[in-house]
């Protein structure tokens, strides 16, 4: 009875894989591809019943079949092409089948775009805003459920399940958005998870090349992508790499178990990533941090194989090149192997120059995060080299620098001095994306009471918007949304109010809204329209002071036009003399950025009410 185990197994799968039952049916990975890349070299990846025992050829001008590789998985081919002098035209793939049956396969080769419209990038000029699609708006109701997939339960008042956020929901909240001030869209996947539970978040995918039915089509994203192009907005996508989806194909029926971690075969991950800088730590326990899966349901890809990380690849450069997205955040970052995803870095920067992305590098000592940027001194010789990295150490720093009084030594805001006074780790300190908080952590406004606390808002956001970096809002943070990450994922990821019809408040129509939550989204829309396009304090030169008597002072420079931030840490007002000012002869202070107020020459004193915070320019 046991050796014939694997053949039940294989019955089984045939009769409950969607993907196996229809016989006819050919996945192509991917659908499309386009010529004049500095890469020529195509990897086309086939899968369906008919490839058993078939022999391939490709046909077209200009174009070389350089490999097939045939998997341990019959099922599937991987096509090497070298399209060095190839021109757009449809190849014609030809299968012969084990039946002698012969199927022509049209593969169209499409002529680039992204050469004419650059592929933009993001920088400190821009503010990323995080949204999760499923908690934002649901435009299309008809989209819930799809049939066919996994997972058809909406239910807005579970937190781990589909609430119907859309993408054309998202195209429909374009003009608050804009209007918000911010420059850049972060979404959480929109890639398929056709997962059975808990799908809503993204990041179980079992499709790269697909997005979810239930956000919409891929033309729906590529349209999304114009749109919010035409409004000044760029499109920053998730991808995830360490891991997919159980259900995906890939791993429901893989192209072989060297495709995965362990032999495919579940094995647990430590989390403990920092052993990948740690000097002493054995190679073992490297290991069980890089190779070890985050959850039965999602297996780890095994990045050093070579077919798995070009698969990867090739799907980062369909979006740039199918949909205009202008940057990529690549989750857990350094749970993948640093080597290949330093390769992946490098293939996405040769193709699109003015490209960025960010990897998210979720540890709190700057020494560990600077060791994942481009060039660091402190990986040397390895190199990840990864643009962006997330600033986590000083996320840590805001809550805790505007709970607490700023004593003449410590507390309060000396935690932003003395964290900033690490930079000098940094290759690049402009290029840290900066946050309050985001979908893994508690909001910035914990509690209700932190809602209430204007001032404390009024100050973090003016010191996330005003320092070095690049900031990101999360999705809600400008209303003063409140969660706890002890209360579950589901509560840091709330539905967006007036996303969904019949919302009591709709921030969208600026309808339902305290007064609290109408000041704070008022002063954000402040804050970042003037910080929108305003070199001095997006290129400028960071210097900071030491906080005396409670107060942290900081200016951005350029090209003799200043700004300085004031921040008042204790629970009493203070008197600055303008004169005390870090300014060079000659520079005078013209007015209060928040309140607007101009600054007469004759004033020589400033009031700086407790707990608040001044921009002066």
């Amino acid at each position: 009875m046991q050796t014939h185990k694997p053949l039940i197994t294989l019955l089984l799968l045939l009769l409950t894989c969607p993907l196996l039952r229809a016989e006819s049916r050919l996945t192509i990975h991917p659908q499309q591809w386009w010529v004049g890349m500095k890469d020529p070299t195509l990897q086309i990846l086939l899968y369906g019943d008919e490839l058993v025992g078939a022999t391939l050829a490709v046909e077209g001008d200009g174009v070389t079949l350089t490999e097939t590789v045939t998997p341990p998985n019959p099922r599937y081919r991987l096509l090497y092409l070298d399209l060095s002098d190839a021109v757009p035209q449809d190849l014609r793939i030809r299968i012969q089948g084990a039946d002698g049956n012969e199927r022509t396969i049209s593969y169209p080769l499409l002529k680039r775009k992204r050469q004419e419209t650059k592929a933009q990038g993001f920088s400190p000029e821009d503010v990323l805003y995080l949204i999760m699609p499923d908690r934002f708006a649901n435009g299309d109701p008809t989209n819930d459920t799809i049939e066919g997939m996994r997972e058809t339960r909406i239910d807005r008042s579970d937190g781990i399940a589909r609430h119907g956020g859309d993408l054309k929901g998202l195209k429909q909240s374009l003009p608050y958005l804009s209007d918000l001030g911010v420059t850049a869209l972060w979404l959480n996947p929109v890639q398929e998870n056709d997962m059975s539970e808990g799908s809503y978040h993204g990041y179980a995918i079992t499709d790269y090349y697909r997005i979810d039915p239930r956000l919409g089509s891929n033309d729906d994203f590529r349209n999304f992508v114009q749109a919010a192009h035409e409004r000044g907005l760029k499109v920053i996508m998730d991808m995830v790499f360490n891991h997919c989806g159980s259900e995906s194909p890939l791993f429901r029926d893989m192209p072989g178990e060297d495709w995965f971690h362990h032999g495919s075969q579940y094995h647990q991950t430590s989390f403990k990533t920092s052993t990948q800088m740690d000097p002493n730590a054995p190679k073992r326990e490297r290991e069980e941090a890089t190779d070890g899966w985050f959850v039965e349901t999602m297996p780890d890809l095994n990045h050093s194989n070579p077919h798995v990380m070009t698969y990867l690849t090739q799907s980062s450069i369909y979006w740039i090149e199918y949909a205009g997205i202008d940057g990529i955040r690549q989750d857990t970052h350094p749970y993948g192997d640093l080597g290949a995803m330093g390769k992946w870095c490098d293939s996405l920067l040769a193709e699109y120059p003015d490209f960025n992305i960010v990897g998210e590098t979720w540890f709190m000592l700057p020494s560990q995060v600077a060791y994942w940027q481009r060039g660091s001194r402190l990986a040397r010789p390895e190199d990840s080299r990864l643009p962006t990295v997330m600033d986590f150490p000083l996320m840590l720093a805001t809550t805790r620098a505007f709970d607490e009084e700023t004593t003449p030594w410590d507390g309060g805001l000396f935690h932003l001095y003395e964290c900033l006074s690490a930079d000098f780790v940094y290759e690049d300190r402009d290029r840290l994306l900066t946050f309050l908080d985001n979908h893994d952590t508690s909001r910035f406004c914990k509690e209700s009471t932190d809602a209430a606390n204007l001032s404390r808002y009024r100050q973090a956001l003016a010191f996330l918007l005003t320092t070095r970096g690049i900031p990101q809002l999360y999705y809600g943070t400008e209303i003063l949304m409140a969660a706890d990450k002890s209360e579950g994922d589901g509560a840091l990821r709330q539905d967006f109010p007036g996303g969904w019809a019949g919302d009591s408040i709709d921030v969208l129509r600026g309808e339902g809204l305290s007064p609290t939550q109408q000041e704070a989204l008022a002063y954000t829309r402040r804050l970042l329209t003037w910080r929108r396009g305003n070199k001095t304090v997006t290129r400028g030169k960071l210097r900071h002071y030491s906080p005396r008597d409670g107060v942290y002072l900081y200016t951005r420079s350029l090209d003799g036009s200043y700004v300085v931030v004031l921040l008042n840490g204790t629970s009493q007002e203070r008197h600055i003399a303008l004169r005390s000012l870090p300014l060079p002869e000659g520079v005078t202070i013209d007015r209060e950025v928040i309140s607007g107020r101009v600054i007469p020459r004759s004033e020589t004193t400033l009031l700086l009410p407790p707990h608040d915070v001044m921009i002066l320019e």
